[in-house]
């Protein structure tokens, strides 16, 4: 028997709780890393595999499955227990990525994506879901600050590792991209062996009906939205395609909330959950903080390669303040919170230092020194740490102890809603503006006389622009294209990317105003284990 089965009462020490943390950490480092690092190589990877065209779909396909994956995992651990639902999650995503290292087309590669975004499914929010168990909420985030270094730790390990095998013609024998997958085989089997040792955590089978309809219905909802917020953009929004998903979408999603009702308390996203009000405003934030996020941590690396003229692995290393401020910000506000029980003005000052943060990177251009947009990741990243793990902590202390697991997997459900409807959009309104930026800013610039005499020195590029301007899906050419030429284009892209920090700013202060809604339900001092506990004491005594 393991010093975790033995806790009196389901209380757990400090040193029990850092030993079971060091296998949920591995497991959602996993998770987090596996975001960044392969977005970075994704260019390197379609021309390898001669499919250049194809490669949305093979970020799609684990987009899909991991998202789809995340509120059956909650529902699944609470009836059958976190340790085997978590051992399962880790070892899908290890073949998963054991399988994509060895892909031979982009097809392959995408239904190895797939099978990997089930296991993805299941590390980052049974981890949270784990932790919500062990730990009681007043001392919660203390220890949910160690899982906000991580994530951000890993994203800017991802671009930098990512960046690095790309650039490899081969390591170990091996050709450089494919251990962008292959990297996280050491880590997974590392972590099923921490995690098959040190998480021996009590469970009471809960008898109840999977709601498998519910999920059936959850995927003819949710997978037509999914592919049109990456495809829309090529499709057109408006387009035929499009509106067949939208319709398609929108039934299953009815379809969903009628299961969900008829099902009750054996619902896989039971509704009577958003009938508390503090779980309801935490969730409502908490997906607008995650289209914000995302739009955020999408759009700055952006910015730093094309109009900074950054590799993938500088752009990641750039993105170093960022996670300084996630660390800063998590792991005081934890302390913080621990001490004094009090944590609704930390998602309040979180949500206002996002919001004012993408406020401030709206009024970046080309010029702009590179010291100014460090320093607003930096304040982006406090607002992120005080108040992504604080979001969470108000949706898990306001549910049942029966219900923590699809409490926490319907947060982490909803952040990924929000951040892949974020992203889609700032996307659209990046791809949609930059023409028409680009065409005023060569216009302006064609006024001065040091812009005409380079256009006259390289007669190719003035004949490309006047037949159709450039490309902006490929913006390698802006490396080797003379600076005064450059400019314009550059200046056209700053300006769009000022548009999408600017609605994103715009997003994040509605979640700023709803996020004063949220009320400062005390935390218990008792974790989720204690209190089932106490209640089978209670039960088995009458």
């Amino acid at each position: 028997m393991t010093a975790t089965t033995t806790a009196e009462g389901g209380r757990l020490s400090h040193r029990q709780i850092l030993t079971v943390l060091s296998g949920l950490m591995l497991g959602m480092f996993l998770a987090a890393l596996d975001q960044t690092i392969v977005s970075s190589a994704m260019k390197t990877i379609a021309d390898e595999l001669h499919g250049q065209s194809l490669q949305a779909w093979a970020t799609t396909a684990y987009l899909i499955t991991a998202t789809l994956s995340t509120p059956l995992y909650g529902k699944l651990s609470d009836l059958f227990g976190r340790k085997p639902m978590y051992l399962t999650a880790i070892s899908l995503f290890l073949a998963g990525s054991l399988a994509s290292g060895f892909a031979s087309s982009m097809y392959e590669l995408a239904a190895f994506r797939a099978f990997q975004g089930l296991g993805a499914g299941g590390l980052m929010s049974l981890a949270l879901a784990i932790i919500t168990d062990i730990t009681a909420p007043r001392e919660r985030s203390k220890y949910q600050g160690y899982f906000m270094a991580v994530f951000g730790i890993s994203s800017v390990a991802g671009p930098v590792v990512g960046g690095f095998f790309a650039g490899l013609d081969s390591f170990a024998g091996v050709t450089g991209w494919r251990w962008v997958f292959l990297v996280n085989v050491p880590i997974a089997l590392a972590a099923l062996v921490v995690v098959s040792k040190v998480l021996n955590l009590p469970h009471t089978r809960v008898r109840q009906r999977v709601d498998f309809l519910g999920a059936g219905a959850l995927t003819l909802g949710l997978v037509p939205l999914l592919i049109v917020a990456e495809e829309g953009r090529e499709w057109g929004w408006g387009s035929p395609a499009s509106l067949a998903m939208y319709a398609v979408g929108l039934i299953g999603v009815a379809l969903f909330v009628w299961q969900e009702r008829r099902m009750g308390d054996a619902a896989l996203l039971p509704l009577r959950l958003f009938r508390r009000p503090v779980f309801r405003v935490a969730t409502l934030v908490t997906v607008i903080q995650g289209a914000g996020m995302f739009g955020a941590m999408m759009s700055l690396p952006l910015y730093l390669q094309i109009v900074k003229g950054a590799s993938p692995t500088q752009a990641g290393l750039q993105m170093l303040p960022l996670t300084l401020g996630i660390m800063v910000a998590s792991l005081g506000s934890g302390a913080v919170i621990s001490r004094t029980g009090r944590y609704k003005a930390f998602a309040v000052a979180g949500l206002g230092l996002m919001a004012a943060a993408l406020f401030g990177l709206s009024t970046i251009g080309a010029a702009t020194p590179l010291g100014v947009v460090m320093t607003i990741a930096f304040v982006i990243g406090l607002g992120l740490g005080a108040s992504m793990q604080t979001l969470q902590l108000a949706a898990t202390n306001d549910v049942d102890p029966q219900d923590v697991g699809v409490a926490t997997s319907s947060a982490t459900f909803f952040r990924q809603i929000g951040g892949t409807a974020g992203t889609a959009v700032f996307l659209s309104i990046l791809f949609g503006t930059v023409g028409d930026r680009i065409a005023a800013a060569v216009r302006s610039a064609m006024a001065t006389p040091s812009y005409v005499a380079a256009l006259a020195q390289h007669p190719e590029f003035a004949q490309q622009m006047a037949s159709g301007g450039v490309d902006v899906n490929d913006t390698s050419f802006l490396a080797h294209l003379d600076p005064v030429l450059a400019r314009p284009i550059l200046d056209g892209f700053a300006g769009s990317m000022s548009t999408v920090f600017l609605v994103g700013g715009i997003v994040l202060t509605v979640g700023f105003a709803l996020v004063w809604f949220l009320k400062e339900k005390p935390l218990s001092d008792k974790s989720a284990m204690e209190q089932r506990s106490e209640r089978e004491a209670l039960a088995l005594a009458h």
